[in-house]
């Protein structure tokens, strides 16, 4: 049986609002930036995904000497930490050394501390609503 005309008019701005997206932007700043070679990569974590490369929202931007600004759309109100690292090389993952110490800038939502482990969610999470957010993070080099 096909769908009459009308009736498609009338459910039109209910399938359009099912389709959009259910979040809103976060807006990070990525201080620090030492190089404009390769791009920054920003991810948005939910707790049992920080840390991994599996974070559900992400996105990149050009590298920018000083302040790279990459905007992250779409996220859901919820609690999230940021992982950041510029990608210099622009072989699209974090390049690591001995004992898996990153080779490039990485970064943490809160500048949360890295002294020789990773951080710890409680010190990187942060609380996104249903409004755009800015958040800012500084990029390091030494995790000692």
């Amino acid at each position: 049986m096909p769908i009459r005309p009308a009736l498609l008019a009338l459910l039109a701005p209910l399938l359009a609002a099912t389709a959009m997206p259910s979040g809103s932007p976060i807006e990070v700043a990525v201080r620090n930036v030492t190089s404009a070679k390769g791009r920054v990569h920003v991810d948005i974590c939910p707790q049992s995904l920080f840390l991994t490369g599996d974070c559900p929202y992400s996105a990149e931007a050009p590298a920018r000497l000083g302040t790279t600004i990459v905007t992250v759309p779409n996220v859901p109100p919820g609690r999230y930490a940021s992982q950041v690292f510029h990608d210099r090389n622009g072989n699209g993952k974090i390049d690591r050394g001995l004992f898996g110490i990153p080779k490039e800038p990485v970064g943490f939502s809160n500048d949360a501390p890295t002294h020789m482990a990773p951080p710890k969610w409680s010190a990187a999470m942060f609380s996104h609503g249903s409004e755009p957010q800015r958040i800012a993070l500084t990029l390091r080099t030494s995790f000692f």
